[in-house]
Parts: C-alpha cells; structure tokens; sequence
C-alpha cells in the first residue's frame, strides 16, 4: 500500500518523516554538483608539492610523511580479517561490497601515498590520490547499501569505484593541459562528509553506527586543515609537520569506522560468553 503524498511514513522504529525527506540526499548533490559548476575550475596550489617535512632516515626522504602512511594498511588489514569472515551475515552483507572497496582503498592509500612522499610530484600525486577517492567511494557505496539493502550495492560500488577513478583521470588530464581542475575529486569527498551523516540520520541508523561515522568524519575534516596548516605546525611544533599530522589524523579517522563496523558484532561475543557460563557444569 502506497502512502498518499504528503503524509507521514514510518522509517526506522517508530519515527515519522515526510517523504520528501528522503529525497534530500539527491537535492544535495544536485545542489553541490550545480555550485561547482558554477564555481569554475578548482586548481591546485600552485606549491602543494612543496611539504614542510624534510626528515631524513636510512636514506629515505620526507620519512615522516612516508612512513606516517602505515597506519593506513594496519587499519585495511584490521578491518579486512575482521569483517571479512562475517560479510554475509546480517549486519554486514548489504553494505559489504562498497566496504571492501573501502578497505581495498585504504590498504592501496597506504602505498600509493608513500609512493609519492618519497618523491613529491604531480605524476606520482596520481598514485596518492586514486585510493584516497576509492574510500570515498567506498565509504559512500557501503553506507548507501546498509540503508537501503537489496541487490543494488554491486551496482553502486561499480559506478562510483568508475566515478573516482574518472576523477582523478580528469585532474591529471587537465592538469597535463595547464589547466587543473579539481571539482570532480572534491566533489567526491565532498558527498561523503555530507551524505553519510545525512543518510544515517534521515534512516536512524543504529547509535554506534553513527558516533562512529561522526567521529570519522570530524577527525577527517581535522586533518584536511593539519594539510593546509602543514608548515605552521612544523614551525610552531618542530617534531612534526602538518602533513604528518594529517596522515595520523585521518589513520584515526579510518580506525573509527573499522570499529563502528565491528561493533555491530559485539553482541555475537556477548552471547557466546553467555552461553559459556550457561552450559558449565555446577560444583
């Protein structure tokens, strides 16, 4: 049975939202797609390549940016060998595939990153930035199948794992050209700050989903101005830069929504302990 519109439907337990509510993920991003365009090219800073961190171990330049990147493939491998043994239980199958991209992102963030702090420049920028953009769309693709379910997470995980690599294409593609533009990148990490909050809100997804998420995305937002503030850090600090900071930051960040997906699980344990002290003989 259809609701007349206008009128209230449940979503969740027991709340009541207009069904245009539902419809203001699409606003939004037909919103921010529409003031990009209209904004024109985003170039790159012209010294964006220039870090503050000059460290030097073992031979190997910038380590502090470089080796700073681990965090990153800890995180992936955490989540993988936790998540994956449980992808096609309840908690986690709808979401499961835009996850494993995340996690698949996260893991090639680590190396593709490290890749370019050992050489900082726009042909190995390329490398930094095609995973980072894969988490996006992974983060989104995950998110979007918790809420909604059914068979459409493949679909969605394809289309916006294309949509990243694309825009990282058209960076390079128009950077190559004298004229940079990054609004499709930008666009992408965007609609995860936005989206995701948006979604679980508008679906009232589970709390510990949602402090988790918040968290990632404010840690996240946190360390994007550590990078614009990279060599007032390393001036005001000295032992670490801001670009160091922001890759430890942003490790958090991903740490915390590894941990928000584990969560869902916790009560699996508690049964089991349950069970344990249920089925033990008495003295």
């Amino acid at each position: 049975m259809q609701s007349a519109p206008g009128i209230d439907v449940p979503i969740g337990q027991g709340h009541l939202v207009r069904p245009w509510i539902k419809h203001t993920p699409t606003i939004v991003t037909v919103g921010m797609i529409v003031i990009l365009a209209l904004h024109g090219r985003i170039a790159q800073p012209a010294h964006y390549n220039e870090f503050a961190d000059q460290s030097v171990v073992s031979g190997i330049p910038h380590a502090a940016d470089v080796f700073s990147n681990a965090g990153f493939a800890l995180v992936a491998i955490w989540g993988w060998l936790t998540l994956r043994p449980r992808r096609d239980s309840e908690q986690l199958r709808a979401g499961w595939p835009g996850y494993r991209l995340f996690l698949i992102g996260l893991f090639l963030t680590a190396f593709g990153s490290a890749f370019y702090h050992l050489a900082p420049d726009n042909s190995r920028l390329i490398w930094d930035r095609l995973p980072i953009a894969l988490v996006c769309a992974g983060l989104l693709a995950g998110v979007r199948g918790d809420i909604q379910g059914g068979s459409r997470s493949g679909i969605d995980v394809i289309v916006l794992a294309l949509y990243a690599v694309a825009s990282v294409a058209w960076w390079a593609m128009t950077e190559r050209n004298g004229a940079g533009d990054l609004r499709p990148y930008l666009l992408l990490q965007g609609l995860a700050l936005i989206l995701i909050p948006l979604w679980q809100a508008i679906y009232r997804c589970p709390r510990t989903d949602r402090i988790a998420f918040a968290s990632a995305m404010g840690l996240y937002i946190l360390a994007k101005l550590a990078e614009v503030l990279d060599h007032e850090i390393a001036t005001a600090f000295g032992f670490v830069t801001g670009h160091t900071l922001k890759h430890l930051i942003a490790t958090a960040a991903t740490a915390a929504v590894v941990w928000g997906l584990t969560r869902r699980f916790s009560h699996d344990g508690h049964a089991a302990s349950s069970k344990r002290r249920v089925d033990q003989p008495k003295a």
